[in-house]
């Protein structure tokens, strides 16, 4: 049997000015910059066409703000839950990318080699899996056969969610690249399991900003 034929989006929010200054969000609430509500806007646009059947989001406003453009496209209600935020990283969280390479350098090369660690002592990313994952598989779960459930969430947690999903080891996530701005990945529902269809879909030639690279 091939399964039900569902299929999840996992879509990234639109640009923050936090993100131009490659500056570490994580759980901090920031908004989008204009230039990421247009992003937002024509995203929508392309994803409305997959006719989607529910739409979930991060309680971020980021996320909710995103979401809130396809849910204006679709005539959807969006679903908000705190488990779909992006990754607590502690003392990380303000930093540039600089910074944090020049102050957490050598957790920061841990991080990058797979290893566990609690980026500025905050979650691991096992542990954003463990509170994102199931959120994403209940809501699939009460698609009808052939729907589809958009995700709207962050660059880190939704490359976790999608290495559990895929069952993958969690030391080879992160050969999974970031996600664009406003992009997004798709998993569908094949025989053995959930399988990446796209990855990073709606690119435009813009180098990937957030806190996951």
């Amino acid at each position: 049997m091939a399964g039900r034929g569902r299929r999840i989006v996992l879509w990234r929010h639109g640009q923050t000015a936090w993100n131009l200054e490659r500056r570490f969000q994580g759980t901090t609430d920031i908004e989008l910059t204009e230039a990421g509500l247009e992003q937002a806007r024509r995203a929508a646009r392309l994803l409305a066409a997959l006719r989607p059947d529910a739409i979930i989001a991060s309680d971020l406003k980021r996320a909710v703000d995103t979401a809130a453009e396809l849910a204006a496209v679709t005539g959807l209600e969006v679903t908000r839950y705190e488990s779909l935020r992006e990754t607590y990283a502690g003392v990380w969280q303000g930093l540039t990318h600089e910074e944090i390479v020049e102050r957490h350098g050598e957790e920061y090369a841990a991080w990058k080699r797979g290893e566990p660690v609690r980026r500025g002592g905050g979650e691991l990313e096992t542990e954003v899996a463990d509170r994102a994952a199931p959120v994403v598989e209940r809501n699939a779960d009460k698609l009808p056969d052939g729907g589809v459930l958009v995700v709207v969430s962050h660059g880190g947690t939704i490359r976790t969610t999608i290495g559990r999903l895929l069952g993958l080891e969690p030391g080879s996530w992160e050969s999974l690249g970031g996600l664009t701005n406003c992009c997004w990945s798709v998993l569908g529902e094949g025989a053995r399991g959930w399988r990446l269809l796209e990855h990073n879909a709606g690119t435009l030639p813009q180098p990937v900003l957030g806190d996951d690279v």
